[in-house]
Parts: structure tokens; C-alpha cells; sequence
């Protein structure tokens, strides 16, 4: 039996577990997925190797401690600085991120989207922008602050603070990639910046999934479509169980095991 889990803080609300076991169980694969509450992201590694466990998935606030945790990164996880899902082989932590194709297949079903705004400046805004780019589309940042901005400054993505945003600028789709709403109903960013920016829209993404958070409310008062973070935790999903299981299964018959946790 292998044993997997989540790391994050909170924790608690994760359908991940449920997730994992379903495609666990229905594909008769040995392995057991469980949650971890971690207080310090820096103690990562060694809680990882205390657990004995043989891969894990990490959620906010620890993406950017676990690219720190491994010893080897796949090539587009090094290129963005971020990893959400690492596999032990041997004495070695192996880093992937599957949050970025997770999240470009979640957004297919909106067409016609050409221009981004992603608030928030974390590992999950780190991987989507770049991800995104390459895809095609136009990314633009905005964040509370100016520091965790300095890296996609550097990276050549157009980068605002709350004070600097130009709020007559229109982006087809909004995302709002900060844990705001998850666990209290505030913004991702000042209610006036988004009374400017929701209007001209075509739609808004929230990553938080399984709540209709306060931004995603208030997109739908703008009669914005709307999507939650549902579609993005499956499909980031189903790809670390590839990486779990060494791609011993294809992508569709996990799918058909972990979309049931979304009806249970």
C-alpha cells in the first residue's frame, strides 16, 4: 500500500482525498491518500519523509516551499518556480506542476478570450501566467503588493498594485488566483477596482472551488459568467495521479473515477 497526501494550511475543506481514493479504489491500484495540516512550509521535506509517504499533492500557502523541497524538477516546474505535486523515488523528491495545465484545460470552455488578469501573485499565479502565455493569450497581474510582483516584472508580464492599476483597461476574463473567500467572505482586491474591471469582462474564474465566494457573487450581480475552481482541481488532479501511479493509466478512465467526488 502506498500512502499519499495533501500538504496545505487550510487544509481541511481538500476534496482531493476523496478524489484519490475513488480513482484508488475503481482502478485497484494499492493506495491511500490522506491530509496533512502544515504549519511551516519549510518543514515540508522532512514531515514528507517522517510520514513515509510515496507522493503528495500542496496546496496554498506552501507551493514555493515545495519547489525548495525537492532534489529534481521537471523542466516546466523549474521554469516556474512552483511545484503542487511531489513523488518520492528512493531517497529523492521529484517536483511537478500540474496546477497550469490544469487550469488552461478548465478555461476551454469560455471562447473568444484572448486578454487575462490573474489577482494574486502566488505559486499558482506564477505557473498559470507562464503557462498561459505560451498558449497565446495576454496575462496582466495585479497584486496587493509591489515585492512578488519583481519576478513577473522581470519576466516581462504587465504588472499592477492595487494603487497603480488602470482600471479603464478591459481584460476578456478575470481570475481571482488569492485564497480570499476561502475561509471569510473579503475580495481578492478593493471592491472599487472591481466594480471598474468585472463590467467589461466576458467572465470570471475563481480557483477557490465547492463556495460561491464573494468575488464570484459579485461577478454574477455584473451577469458575468462564471466558473469555480472544480474543473481546475480535476484536471490538476487527474495529472498527479499519472505522476503518482508512474502513467500506469489513461487520463480518461481517471477522470471517469474522480469527477465522482464532485456529485457525492
Amino acid at each position: 500500500m502506498r500512502l499519499f497526501t495533501i500538504f496545505g494550511n487550510p487544509v481541511s475543506h481538500s476534496k482531493s482525498p476523496l478524489m484519490h481514493n475513488l480513482a484508488f479504489h475503481g482502478l485497484n491500484y494499492a493506495g491511500c491518500y490522506g491530509r496533512y495540516l502544515l504549519q511551516e512550509g519549510k518543514e515540508l521535506r522532512t514531515t514528507f519523509f517522517a510520514l513515509g509517504i510515496h507522493g503528495a499533492n500542496i496546496t496554498v500557502p506552501h507551493k514555493e516551499h515545495a519547489f525548495k523541497a525537492c532534489d529534481e524538477l521537471d523542466p516546466f516546474a523549474r521554469k516556474v518556480g512552483a511545484v503542487n505535486t511531489i513523488v518520492r523515488k528512493g531517497d529523492k523528491l521529484y517536483g511537478y506542476n500540474t496546477d497550469a495545465p490544469g487550469f488552461l484545460r478548465a478555461i476551454e470552455a469560455f471562447e473568444g478570450i484572448k486578454s487575462i488578469l490573474i489577482l494574486g501573485a502566488g505559486g499558482t499565479a506564477q505557473s498559470t501566467a507562464v503557462i498561459l502565455r505560451d498558449a497565446g493569450y495576454k496575462v496582466t497581474i495585479l497584486n496587493r503588493s509591489a515585492g512578488r510582483l519583481e519576478r513577473f516584472h522581470k519576466e516581462g508580464f504587465k504588472t499592477f498594485t492595487f494603487e497603480t492599476i488602470q482600471t479603464d483597461q478591459q481584460y476578456d476574463l478575470i481570475v481571482n488566483m488569492t485564497s480570499a473567500g476561502l475561509e471569510d467572505e473579503s475580495l481578492p482586491c478593493p471592491s472599487e477596482i472591481l466594480h471598474h474591471l468585472i463590467p467589461t469582462a466576458q467572465a470570471c474564474v475563481d480557483i477557490i472551488y465547492g463556495k460561491e465566494t464573494p468575488f464570484l457573487k459579485l461577478a454574477k450581480k455584473h451577469q458575468k459568467p462564471t466558473k469555480d475552481g472544480s474543473d481546475m482541481l480535476l484536471y490538476q488532479g487527474i495529472i498527479a495521479f499519472e505522476h503518482f501511479t508512474e502513467e500506469a493509466f489513461e487520463f480518461e478512465a481517471i477522470k471517469a473515477y474522480m469527477q465522482q467526488a464532485f456529485t457525492l
